[in-house]
């Protein structure tokens, strides 16, 4: 696999990414938190995209995989200003935006200040507004206070070692929630989402599939598959989405 190379952003940080030349419109692929570009899903798209000869392009957000930064300095707001910067330095004309977990609100939140650079999008288990909703809601009044005072808290997860979650990510949160206030997606839009994830609940699915104004939108549930979505069955379905994608916004 060749090295990856690295974009320098407006806001000083250093973004390692991989761009495959092809025809547009160039797919890309927007991770989840404390994921990188190298995990199944970006890579097999990468793959499936080269034989299509389409153009692709994934990348690290800062304080993940071999980007600078640490994760615990970053939140939903410096994530959403390296996808802009990353998409306006590496790609031009239009889009198919793929965003995984988190990278679903990012791609939603890429997607409401950029309607002009989307023709599609595909999001697998996407975890819009989940600080607030899934993080905060979910706190205890001591966890709470642990992290008004501390500025973190530790909180577990069924996938890798446990999240440092700060008080600024939290509020940043906040600032960046995509369920509170209209949410056009003029452009063909399909999610994928397992009903055995553990992370992200069908009822948030459903809750985004509600909200959006959008009009060619879809969701399908996969019964048992997890948050992970990346086994054979699984890739193959979102290998489909981004094929009904391509073909419904030509």
């Amino acid at each position: 696999m060749s090295d990856a190379q690295y974009l320098a952003t407006p806001q000083g940080r250093k973004l390692a990414y991989h761009l495959t030349e092809g025809r547009g419109p160039y797919v890309v692929f927007l991770g989840g938190l404390k994921s990188d570009m190298a995990g199944t899903k970006a890579v097999h798209l990468e793959a499936w995209c080269k034989e299509r000869r389409q153009g692709f392009l994934r990348f690290d957000y800062s304080g993940h995989g071999q980007s600078s930064g640490t994760f615990e300095e970053g939140c939903i707001g410096d994530w959403a200003e390296d996808t802009s910067a990353a998409l306006a330095a590496l790609t031009t004309d239009k889009l198919i935006v793929v965003g995984s977990s988190m990278g679903g609100w990012q791609s939603l939140l890429f997607a409401r200040a950029h309607p002009d650079r989307v023709a599609g999008l595909v999001t697998v288990a996407a975890a819009p507004d989940f600080t607030e909703d899934g993080y905060w809601a979910s706190f205890t009044e001591d966890q709470k206070a642990t992290l008004a005072r501390d500025g973190q808290i530790a909180m577990p997860s069924d996938y890798m070692e446990p999240y440092i979650i700060t008080q600024r990510l939290i509020e940043d949160g906040r600032a960046n929630l995509v369920l509170r206030r209209p949410l056009s997606l003029p452009f063909p839009v399909r999610c994928l989402q397992g009903t055995s994830d553990t992370a992200v609940s069908t009822e948030t699915a459903l809750r985004l599939l509600d909200h959006a104004d959008c009009p060619d939108m879809h969701l399908t549930l996969v019964k048992d598959a997890d948050h992970r979505f990346s086994d054979g069955s699984c890739l193959g379905l979102i290998e489909a989405a981004v094929t009904d994608v391509l073909t419904s916004g030509a």
